[in-house]
């Protein structure tokens, strides 16, 4: 019983060394510190918080596998960069996915699954309030994943879910266009849709889904032009 008392014990600490190392680097990542493009040096992350590089190692391969670093031939790690040149085919995934999960939750949803959006979406709007970015990244991630949950269609649920964590850093940008002051209509916005699958209003959950998605799309692509609008310094 001992022996295997110590056993689990090393595991737990490795896993828990792993987690830190992940948050860590994931909330870099999303608020912009390590900006696209950027190393991931192992090295310096060791010795800056004081870890092996093992967990640092497992850490960036979680990160790898939801798209935040990429790992290069020469095995050196770079923060993934975002592909703005193809953002327009994100952008039309993005929406369809926000119409279809939401049509199909009006139609399946069970009292048990709107008690869970609802939950989600009091957690998002204290994040709103509080104005945490980061918390309202991943709070508005668990709300439309949740609906994704509830139109039972798990291929939807797996392709939306992979669309909002690649998604997770233009929302940062997005938020940070208001000073991350996000407007009270925007959460209301969110009330309106979860009222929609509540009433198993299919047209207008369809409807509600796709002025949302338009409204952040809408906001980033003019954010982008006026980036590209900016003079370059010689």
């Amino acid at each position: 019983m001992t022996k295997t008392s110590d056993t689990a014990a090393p595991e737990r600490k490795r896993g828990e060394g792993v987690r830190f190392v992940y948050e860590i680097l994931r909330d870099d990542i999303l608020n912009l510190a390590l900006p696209p493009g950027s190393p991931v040096d192992e090295i310096q992350l060791a010795e800056r918080l004081s870890m092996s590089r093992t967990p640092i190692r497992e850490a960036l391969v979680r990160l790898a596998g939801e798209g935040l670093v990429t790992t290069l031939p020469n095995r050196s790690t770079v923060v993934a960069n975002i592909d703005f040149l193809n953002l327009h085919h994100f952008f039309d995934a993005m929406t369809l996915m926000y119409r279809v999960t939401t049509r199909l939750a009006a139609e399946y949803r069970t009292d048990g699954d709107l008690a869970v959006i609802r939950n989600h979406q009091a957690a998002f709007a204290r994040a709103v309030e509080a104005q945490d970015a980061l918390a309202m990244i991943a709070t508005n991630r668990d709300l439309h994943a949740a609906i994704a949950e509830a139109g039972r269609n798990p291929y939807y649920v797996s392709l939306f879910g992979r669309l909002l964590d690649e998604g997770r850093r233009l929302l940062r940008i997005y938020y940070l266009s208001f000073d991350d002051r996000l407007p009270r209509r925007y959460v209301d916005e969110h009330e309106d849709i979860i009222a929609a699958i509540e009433a198993r209003d299919i047209a207008a959950a369809d409807r509600l889904a796709s002025q949302h998605a338009d409204q952040i799309v809408a906001q980033l692509q003019r954010l982008i032009a006026e980036d590209r609008r900016r003079p370059v310094t010689l």
